[in-house]
């Protein structure tokens, strides 16, 4: 049987053992966040053993932090050699793609060694679709138009595929939803407090947590079909935010009843001044929309999470 490193019931590293190298797993997560309670169990499931890092070591966790500024091998040290490496955390800009996958490498030298480590590591880089900004249809193969709100991500992409190619691939994951942490209905408060800003809503895009966990196990089962790419992940729809707005009203937390029924006026009344007969209104009114089917056809999957309501 298959024996999983689980971030729960994982030693955490010791004086004792550091000269000991950590066992070698299938997937390295770099930064066991939100989404890592939907992997975990997931990788557990189809019998991939892992180990993640977390700042702190917390709950079993490697402790691990990444200073781009610095050389030093000493964190990489304690992590396992891994087949694949999954970066939760964002590479802005120049340099920081390099120094991570040669620190790495260096550090965990492969058996062959006239073998480059960080050319039999597979590399995943989890990013967000934000960096397409284009308004209309934008699907895996656009150029990501970053312009004025661009963080540095789509730079830090690039260099990774760049210089990995093959060997690693990125996944730009559209608004990320799923348990108590994180409800759609929440976001209307924050996001449109005034009929101005309603008006202004457009699409959303959405994937649910469980899903990005479905994408990443089937990048690691199909690497071959989706390294050296860039690729958006979604739930294979759109949103249309007056039609969530008129359902959910001004629901969420901290919303009282007057509240909820200002939104439902608001949409109401744009729907009038607007001409728009029903809702959700048609996509190519919404601005940028993403289109996520090719990356699920290429790992042979689908999303398995309904709609969100």
């Amino acid at each position: 049987m298959t024996q999983t490193t689980h971030p729960t019931t994982a030693p955490p590293p010791s004086s004792s053992s550091s000269s000991s190298p950590p066992e070698p797993v299938d997937v390295l997560i770099l930064g066991a966040g939100w989404s890592s309670q939907f992997l975990l169990p997931l990788l557990t499931q189809h019998n991939l053993t892992h180990a993640a890092t977390t700042r702190s070591g917390h709950d079993g966790t490697i402790p691990f932090t990444f200073v781009p500024s610095s050389r030093s091998p000493a964190p990489f040290t304690l992590l396992p050699s891994a087949k694949t490496v999954l970066i939760t955390f964002p590479l802005k800009g120049g340099g920081e793609s390099e120094t991570l996958t040669t620190l790495y490498a260096h550090t965990h030298p492969p058996a062959d060694a006239d073998a480059d480590a960080a050319a039999t590591t597979h590399w995943i880089q989890l990013g967000s679709t934000g960096i397409f900004t284009a308004p209309h249809w934008n699907d895996s193969r656009s150029e990501p138009h970053t312009g004025a709100k661009d963080d540095g991500r789509g730079r830090g992409e690039d260099e990774l595929l760049a210089l990995r190619g093959a060997d690693a691939c990125v996944l730009d994951l559209a608004g990320l939803y799923g348990g108590d942490e994180r409800r759609p209905r929440d976001w209307v408060g924050r996001v449109a407090g005034s009929k101005r800003e309603v008006q202004g809503k457009g699409a959303l895009h959405l994937v649910h947590g469980r899903d990005v966990a479905r994408a990443v196990v089937g990048v690691v089962g199909r690497f071959g079909a989706v390294g050296g790419r860039r690729w958006i992940v979604t739930d294979l729809r759109v949103y249309d935010w007056w039609d969530l707005i008129m359902s959910w009203g001004g629901e969420g937390k901290g919303k009282e009843k007057g509240e909820q029924m200002e939104y439902e006026r608001w949409v109401v009344e744009l729907m009038r001044e607007e001409g728009v007969r029903a809702l959700p209104r048609e996509k190519e009114g919404l601005g940028r929309l993403l289109d996520g089917r090719e990356f699920w056809e290429a790992i042979g999957s689908w999303p398995g999470e309904g709609r969100v309501t």
